[in-house]
């Protein structure tokens, strides 16, 4: 699982980690740390929804894991659409000259980043108007 923070202002996402989504059902301290250390105020979890932007099962397991997260850490859970982030996440990585053997490890961070890069673009586009 990816993890990427914000800056204060909510103006730009950057890529921090990669957990073991499994071991975060154990144990959440990993998570905690980061909460912490970066005073997170909101957890804004990637729904794997389908390509016609409905929700099967892996979307609901999702949203079990994040409810749970959120409740555990005592933090609000906003749930984004990420269908293509690691599709785009590769293709920047790409273009940065990372290859793809050394995109692994690295891929989900930085899906984790464009995801909530979309998600604080919506939020200043919703400010706008």
């Amino acid at each position: 699982m990816g993890v990427a923070v914000s800056d204060p202002a909510q103006t730009i996402a950057s890529p921090v980690a990669v957990l073991d989504a499994r071991a975060l059902n154990r144990d959440v301290r990993p998570l905690k740390m980061i909460v912490d250390d970066y005073e997170v105020g909101g957890l804004v979890v990637g729904l794997p929804l389908s390509m016609n932007g409905s929700e099967g099962p892996q979307a609901a397991s999702v949203r079990a894991v994040g409810d749970r997260l959120g409740k555990t850490l005592a933090l609000s859970v906003t749930y984004v659409d990420e269908r293509l982030s690691s599709a785009t996440a590769s293709r920047a990585m790409g273009d940065a000259g990372v290859n793809t053997k050394r995109q692994r490890g690295k891929l989900d961070m930085v899906a984790a980043s464009i995801i909530l890069q979309s998600y604080l673009d919506g939020l200043r586009r919703s400010e706008d108007q």
